[in-house]
């Protein structure tokens, strides 16, 4: 599909009405979704209701009349892998030449040679964990979602932080569309400080949160978290869209795209449109 220029009729300018509703959502004092998030700002209006902003993807990796998806980057250092695979060889290195010294380990005595194998088997470990971080872990872990189907697939690579040695999973999960709710969240890590978009998955019918995943890491203004969130909801809601992101293309830092390997039946989901034939294979079949 082509990239439409002119922003569609459909969405700005919004009537008096839902400009009121969502300033009054932007700005009330208390979050109405339970538990609510930590570090709230504000509630963006609902997935099926007129969005009040223009909407404007900020990255994208596909985008056609039935699937879209869009990639989650994850604020780490990548390079610092490569450091602490470097800084890791040297330890290992250094640490191994005394095994073949002559004598010297009989000359440490049974607890300082133990010392000496804990810190070589410490080094180790970082130096697994560095190479598993800098070769496998993938640079974003991306977000599809399915109007046709009206279903949101979300992938995630679940990477253990201080176990080199243990699996490293990756599953994707499916919500329903109409379950999620946007929300705002202003973060202070020291990797990932401003807003947030989050999506809340709540009950059918109801505000109670069974689950939040990041829809967008911080960024240092809360405007283009809304837009994102406008344009995913008018995509949904099977509107005309403006297809070109923000930034076009990924940043070299999340090159190679690795362990992007979807389940089979998912990417399949995902990636179309309910079967269409399905009334008349159950004629048939009468």
């Amino acid at each position: 599909m082509k990239a439409q220029d002119k922003q569609p009729d459909s969405v700005w300018p919004a009537d008096a009405q839902t400009v009121r509703a969502a300033v009054n959502a932007r700005f009330s004092s208390k979050p109405r979704l339970t538990p609510p998030l930590k570090g709230w700002e504000e509630d963006l209006p609902g997935n099926k209701e007129p969005q009040t902003v223009i909407g404007q993807l900020i990255r994208v990796t596909e985008i056609n009349d039935t699937w879209l998806e869009m990639p989650r980057y994850e604020n780490i250092m990548w390079g610092g892998a490569w450091l602490g695979i470097m800084a890791s060889l040297v330890s290992i290195i250094c640490a191994s030449f005394f095994i073949f010294v002559p004598g010297y380990l009989n000359h440490l005595g049974i607890l300082f040679s133990i010392f000496y194998f804990l810190f070589l088997f410490f080094f180790v470990s970082m130096l697994l964990l560095n190479l598993r971080m800098a070769l496998f872990v993938p640079r974003d872990q991306p977000i599809r979602l399915n109007r046709k189907r009206q279903k949101i697939y979300l992938f995630d690579y679940h990477r253990n932080h201080w176990n080199p040695w243990g699996k490293w999973p990756a599953t994707v999960k499916v919500f329903d569309w109409a379950d999620i709710h946007g929300e705002i969240g202003h973060e202070s890590d020291r990797y990932d400080q401003g807003f947030r978009l989050y999506c809340a998955v709540c009950k059918p019918g109801t505000h109670e949160v069974i689950e939040r995943f990041i829809l967008n890491q911080a960024m240092s203004h809360p405007e283009p978290q809304r837009r994102l969130w406008s344009h995913l909801c008018q995509y949904m809601q099977h509107k005309p869209v403006v297809m070109d992101p923000v930034y076009p293309g990924r940043p070299d830092n999340w090159k190679p795209r690795k362990n992007m390997c979807w389940p089979e039946d998912l990417e399949h989901e995902s990636t179309t449109a309910p079967y269409k034939n399905h009334l008349l294979k159950e004629w048939r079949s009468e």
